[in-house]
């Protein structure tokens, strides 16, 4: 190796540089241009620092391969990355569009799950109680049960009877007579329900009297309706005059002149009583319910005052109608 060559490290010698001249001990560079000794440190190089070269590694079948660093970003799941799909394009677009299917099957279960509640709110909304029958009193509520159970007992023997008409006119040599007393039971009871013979029974006689204002007939007709659905089975209205009207299917009821009222074409005047047959209970209960037939004419200044009797008597009869175009179907 020759003085002008330095040794390297790495087997191969380096041509050397400018000898930097040796003076005396502590003394200072004798050139000009000389740098500072304070600014010469031995740690740092005075010229740039060469990069190392990447170090070759022996890969597969002996080829040397680079150091390889590992993308996080394009990284796949699933399939893709079971199956070695590397994360390019071709591989986000099947990504993007399952995402794309996700979202669209959450909106939609979000939709339904909202739906399904507003329709369990609605629900629970007319399901409620009624609020009428909330505020009832509780003796109040024990009348209405009386007057259903009254209905059902009454409904039930109803029932009972027509079956013992029907096994009796099937038993043979007795269905003659059976028929024709049948057929005499039918005839009276459309008699007293069309108006045309008198009846007599328990029930009740129910008085109004007008207040600041007049007995309408609306208040009585409403009257009339809450005693048929309470089991009425024959009814006529007197006046203060004694005049009296039989009430029927087709009765009507007009408001007069000065107050009167108007019943068939014929005129009454107050105060008005309606005389009932039925079951005194079941319909004083139908007009005493809060809200019904006394309270609203109350609510206009008169009274009502229905008193319970074992016995009355309906005997104004209503006149029969000839029928001319009506025919029963045999």
């Amino acid at each position: 190796m020759s003085d002008e060559q330095t040794e390297t490290g790495t087997g191969w010698p380096q041509p050397a540089g400018p000898a930097r001249p040796a003076g005396p001990a502590g003394e200072p560079d004798p050139r000009p241009d000389a740098p500072d000794p304070d600014e010469l440190s031995p740690l740092v190089p005075d010229g740039p620092v060469d990069e190392p070269e990447p170090v070759e590694r022996p890969g597969e079948g002996g080829q040397p391969v680079e150091d390889a660093t590992v993308d996080l970003s394009r990284a796949v799941s699933g399939e893709g990355a079971a199956a070695g799909v590397s994360g390019d394009d071709s591989s986000a677009a099947p990504v993007s569009a399952a995402r794309s299917r996700f979202s669209a099957a959450g909106v939609m279960i979000a939709v339904l799950l909202a739906l399904l509640g507003f329709t369990l709110v609605v629900q629970l909304k007319t399901t409620s109680a009624d609020p009428t029958l909330g505020a009832t009193r509780q003796e109040d509520l024990v009348r209405i049960l009386s007057d259903l159970d009254a209905r059902e007992n009454r409904l039930r023997q109803d029932i009972a009877a027509l079956e013992e008409s029907q096994r009796q006119l099937r038993s043979g040599e007795q269905g003659r007579q059976a028929a024709l007393d049948e057929a005499t039971r039918r005839a009276d009871e459309l008699g007293i329900l069309a108006g045309t013979l008198p009846a007599t029974g328990p029930g009740l006689t129910v008085e109004f009297k007008a207040g600041a204002k007049p007995v309408s007939a609306t208040r009585v007709l409403d009257a009339v309706q809450e005693l048929r659905g309470a089991g009425a089975e024959a009814m006529q209205i007197s006046g203060g005059d004694r005049a009296t009207v039989r009430i029927i299917a087709s009765t009507y009821f007009l408001d007069g002149e000065n107050g009167s009222l108007v019943v068939d074409g014929r005129r009454l005047t107050g105060p008005y009583t309606i005389t009932v047959i039925g079951d005194p209970a079941t319909m004083r209960t139908a007009l005493t319910i809060p809200g019904g037939v006394v309270a609203s004419v109350q609510g206009d200044g008169g009274t009502v005052t229905p008193e319970e009797h074992e016995a009355v008597e309906v005997s104004a009869l209503h006149a029969p109608i000839k029928l001319e175009h009506a025919r029963p179907v045999s």
